[in-house]
């Protein structure tokens, strides 16, 4: 019997250490917050003092596994809070497919120094399975890197 414990146990902590990595950025590739995976807009942003984003935060469920971010006005409320943006990529402000609101996404619209193709660039700096898409939001659309 006393086998059976220490082999449940050293079972439990190897999967408590499995979920505690799961939405760590070296497993998963992302390189800042907003893009992160999520299933509630709690999970976003921890490293953003509570009152320190311009806006709302947000779990975008339309993309598969989630995606954080938070609600908008102009591109400039994109990154605004310390801690929420770790990188030095452009983000902006733009609607997303046939919503009204306007939410902060990594922007693939001027491509760094380095990259000449924005699929690459979305791939290497936010998630390997991202793209550089239009964000669908009617005139106001903008290219961003999502699944």
């Amino acid at each position: 019997m006393r086998t059976f414990t220490i082999i449940a146990f050293s079972a439990s902590l190897a999967l408590a250490a499995l979920a505690a990595g799961c939405h760590d950025d070296d497993d998963d590739g992302l390189g800042d917050n907003t893009g992160s995976p999520c299933e509630t807009a709690d999970e976003c942003f921890p490293d953003v003092a509570d009152g320190g984003l311009i806006g709302d935060p947000v779990c975008l469920d339309r993309v598969e596994g989630g995606y954080c971010t938070h609600t908008c006005t102009a591109d400039t409320d994109c990154c605004a809070a310390e801690g929420e943006c770790v990188n030095d990529f452009d983000q902006v402000c733009a609607p997303f497919e046939s919503t009204d609101d306007y939410y902060c996404f990594l922007s693939c619209e001027v491509l760094p120094e380095g990259y000449d193709d924005g699929n690459v660039f979305c791939q290497e700096n936010a998630h390997a399975e991202f793209i550089c898409r239009s964000t669908g939001g009617g005139s106001d659309n903008r290219k961003v890197c999502v699944p």
